[in-house]
């Protein structure tokens, strides 16, 4: 798959392509680096979810409704999800 050219959600990776895609913060401003499925209020959405379990999600998600191949998709999300803002600050800490 063809990484998008524009903002991914540092959480999910999901392409961020306007205002309606981004997370709020707590003032209600948008917030640029998380998705609105991430981040809502100036939270995570799901707040003690871990690196392995948001893999798994994406893993189901992109084989039921993108069509991918599990193993394919796997690799994809074993190598792109470390690399988002949210996971390095897990794994900093």
């Amino acid at each position: 798959m063809q990484r998008p050219e524009g903002p991914i959600c540092q959480s999910c990776a999901m392409p961020m392509e306007g205002e309606h895609d981004f997370g709020s913060n707590s003032d209600g401003s948008i917030n640029p680096l998380y998705c609105k499925f991430c981040y809502q209020d100036g939270e995570f959405t799901m707040p003690d979810l871990t690196l392995e379990e948001q893999i798994e999600r994406l893993v189901d998600l992109a084989t039921q409704r993108m069509g991918m191949i599990e193993d394919e998709a796997r690799e994809m999300e074993v190598k792109s999800l470390p690399n988002l803002k949210r996971w390095q600050t897990v794994s900093a800490s």
